[in-house]
């Protein structure tokens, strides 16, 4: 097991000053079925209620967007942002941003498949695409920056289905290709067993940390007291992760067998275990790019969002009806969805690198979704925010309010660019978001 930098270990001083800054992480955490515009867009809090608007006509009210005035503004706290109070220095919120879209391909289909491909219709009939697709941002960055870690992209969902009720397209967002998948690991056992290779540890070990503890008490021992907090937090870490995991397995397996198993889980504590184990393999150096589906495009199913409804319910169906006060249980989800990456931005915060920043002075994490409202399945004023520093690189804190129709491929640009890829164009782009730099 990799462990945390130790300064007081053997050589762990003179290995720490050879390394220099640590490593930029990146994040793209993707959240299901569009937003509830009047609860997360500033300004729009008595905006009109869509009509649903089905089929495949995803930017039928495109003419009657609201034009943004390009600029940057003070950051406010919308209704659906209110859980990012204790974060306002550390994300910016982008409006204006745009995708291509092609006609005949269901729009939810389409939204996650290409959310992170931005290939435009031309440049897909170009390559002999059936539907604009390519390989994603994470798989072009990995490429180029992601050879210093095992494994040069992570994908993670956070789906607990074990039945296909949708194809592919509506659950993945990492592609290498056309057609080329890069499955998430939607099972939190088996990402904990991917990140560990527990297969091939002695099979009477329970757990991974049952493997190492001896040695890291022993370890103890020869450090500072300040590094033997941190080798003590690392492992309550993950003796944590591991319990947690215990407790959903035999929730799971204890559930009425009249009720879906799948409903039983509980949102919440799902996601924020399979954030941990995201985190844990950036501390422990096994990758420094990842991508994390919240929840699977449309995906006719309910699921049981705890704290916020009594009983499961069906994100996807609940977006199509939002007139009258038909919005304000989807906002719930919205709400419970931003609950979900405070707590990531949290996280990332409280641990420490090699340099004595954050894990968060040294990300970028992105938080948006595919489409930008779930009635009218419209590819135009897509939601997204921006956290992290990027060792210095973003200036946070801030509203952004890219010109109306800025596609979001150059976003992903910008990232690239921030994560030291050299690369002039992504996809459709047409430049990079130059008020995202410092």
């Amino acid at each position: 097991m990799a462990l945390p930098v130790l300064h007081s270990a053997p050589g762990a001083m003179a290995a720490a000053k050879k390394a220099g800054k640590p490593d930029k992480k990146l994040v793209i955490m993707y959240i299901p079925n569009g937003i509830v515009r009047r609860c997360f867009f500033p300004g729009e809090e008595e905006g009109v209620l869509p009509k649903f608007v089905g089929g495949f006509n995803a930017d039928k009210t495109k003419n009657l967007r609201k034009q943004n005035k390009p600029g940057i503004y003070p950051l406010e706290l919308t209704e659906t942002m209110l859980p990012l109070k204790e974060h306002t220095k550390d994300v910016t919120l982008i409006t204006g941003l745009d995708r291509t879209f092609k006609n005949g391909q269901d729009v939810h289909a389409q939204g996650a498949s290409c959310y992170l491909t931005s290939l435009s219709p031309v440049q897909a009939a170009a390559q002999g695409v059936r539907h604009p697709n390519g390989r994603s941002l994470d798989q072009v960055i990995g490429d180029q920056v992601g050879h210093k870690t095992a494994l040069n992209t992570l994908e993670i969902g956070c789906n607990g289905f074990t039945a296909g009720k949708e194809s592919i397209e509506f659950d993945n967002i990492s592609w290498y290709g056309p057609d080329k998948i890069a499955p998430s690991i939607r099972n939190p056992r088996k990402l904990y067993d991917r990140l560990f290779a527990k297969s091939s540890l002695r099979a009477h070990v329970n757990d991974v940390s049952d493997l190492v503890l001896a040695d890291a008490k022993s370890l103890s021992k020869k450090l500072a007291s300040e590094d033997r907090a941190a080798l003590d937090e690392f492992m309550t870490m993950v003796r944590n992760i591991e319990v947690r995991m215990a407790k959903l397995e035999k929730l799971l397996a204890g559930a009425d067998v009249r009720v879906p198993k799948n409903e039983v889980l509980p949102r919440g504590k799902y996601i924020q275990l399979q954030a941990d184990l995201m985190l844990l393999a950036f501390q422990m150096g096994i990758t420094n790019i990842a991508t994390f589906m919240i929840g699977p495009e449309r995906w006719e199913a309910t699921l049981r969002y705890e704290g916020v409804f009594d009983n499961p319910v069906n994100h996807h169906t609940m977006t199509h009806n939002q007139k009258g006060k038909g919005y304000l249980p989807v906002a719930k989800i919205d709400r419970f969805h931003m609950q979900q990456y405070a707590y990531v931005l949290k996280r990332m915060k409280e641990i420490k690198e090699s340099d004595g920043s954050t894990m968060l002075d040294n990300s970028l994490i992105t938080y948006g979704a595919a489409l930008g409202d779930g009635s009218t399945h419209q590819y135009y004023d897509l939601p997204m925010i921006v956290a992290g520093r990027g060792q210095g690189q973003v200036k946070q804190g801030r509203f952004i309010q890219a010109k109306s129709g800025t596609l979001n491929s150059n976003l992903w640009l910008t990232l690239a660019k921030l994560m030291g890829v050299e690369t002039n164009s992504f996809a459709d782009s047409t430049g990079v978001i130059s008020d995202l730099w410092t």
